[in-house]
């Protein structure tokens, strides 16, 4: 979606925004992958309990890491840290690429395309719709808008 191009130019911008929210040790991976194999990595880790553990996993990996989660190699060691009792990392992410697991991903980004989602993430508060990682003064300034008070 974003080329090295893109990426370099907001570098630092989202390097600023992490530190804005207090967290340290950001790493800004080249370029943003498709996402389409972590997620199916964690809609299969969905059906054995352990969705928030590899979602976590994967976005250390990727954002503190700034590894490619492209990259079959890195899910696998997802997969492997968060350990899946009797299969490896590779055979896990084998499993996640069962034909029902990318039909439910690809249903999923259909879903969200009929219903206007651009980026992740997507909040909507109210009548309003807030696109991307946005520092909290925005939110809170949405909210305000559709009748709501910040925090």
């Amino acid at each position: 979606m974003f080329g090295a191009e893109r990426v370099a130019k907001i570098r630092q911008y989202l390097l600023d925004f992490a530190k804005a929210q207090g967290v340290a040790g950001m790493g800004v991976p080249p370029h943003k992958p498709s996402t389409r194999k972590a997620l199916a990595l964690a809609e299969w880790a969905r059906d054995r309990g352990k969705l928030h553990e590899v979602r976590t996993a994967l976005m250390d990996a990727y954002w503190r890491g700034g590894l490619d989660i492209e990259d079959d190699a890195v899910l696998a060691r997802v997969a492997e840290d968060v350990g899946f009792p009797g299969l490896g990392g590779a055979a896990a992410v084998r499993e996640s690429r069962a034909p029902e697991i990318l039909a439910r991903v690809a249903a999923m980004g259909r879903e969200a395309a009929a219903v206007g989602v651009t980026g992740i993430p997507t909040f909507d508060i109210g009548t309003e719709r807030v696109v991307g990682a946005q520092p909290y003064p925005v939110l809170a300034e949405a909210v305000v808008r559709q009748g709501g008070q910040a925090r």
